[in-house]
């Protein structure tokens, strides 16, 4: 017998899921999300789907004082791999960290697993990133999510962030109060992307 179809609250429509747009680090201010908000969002963010129930993530906050360490670090990493990078450059990195008043590092736990592939792991965790920037914007916050080469970099991973060399960053949630609003851009048409396998 099929089971009747479970209504979801109101306010989770598509089209409210259709209004997600990323806001530009350097766009986003304070205040950001306050301890009950964040933990209200990670609630959220967490749910999602994971093959043999691993939790294959972690997650990291940067607030504070810890933002301008944390640009400080990045960008001596920078002018380590780049010496003669430019300010334009520099600033842009800086200021990923510095502007938004919260950083959340989303960090796959990976290491051995008999059964999982590392990749489902590493989708898990890169399914918690889409959701944080859903429920940052269901909280009333503009959030960003952000790789580069910091996001690949060991040196920087393990001696400025503190992963183990089993992990891996997936990105950096930017999460704020968008200082401007941001315009929709083109999105794919979804039918052309849409095939049908016949046998």
């Amino acid at each position: 017998m099929a089971h009747p179809r479970k209504h979801v609250p109101a306010m989770l429509t598509l089209a409210a899921l259709d209004q997600r747009r990323s806001t530009p680090t350097r766009q986003l201010g304070p205040p950001g999300p306050d301890d009950a908000q964040l933990l209200r969002m990670l609630k959220t963010a967490v749910r999602v789907p994971d093959h043999g129930k691993r939790v294959p993530f972690r997650l990291l906050r940067i607030t504070g004082d810890a933002r301008v360490a944390l640009a400080d670090a990045a960008e001596a990493r920078l002018r380590e791999r780049e010496p003669e990078v430019g300010g334009g450059v520099v600033d842009k990195l800086r200021s990923r960290f510095t502007a938004p008043p919260l950083t959340l590092a989303v960090i796959a736990r990976l290491g051995p697993d008999a059964k999982i592939p590392e990749v489902e792991r590493v989708s898990t965790a890169a399914c918690v990133c889409l959701l944080l920037l859903q429920a940052a914007q269901a909280e009333g916050f503009g959030a960003q999510w952000l790789t580069g080469w910091l996001a690949y970099d060991r040196p920087f991973l393990e001696n400025t962030l503190g992963l183990a060399p089993d992990e891996q960053l997936v990105g950096t949630l930017a999460i704020g109060t968008a200082t401007v609003e941001v315009p929709e851009r083109e999105r794919p048409d979804v039918a052309a992307l849409l095939t049908d396998w016949r046998p």
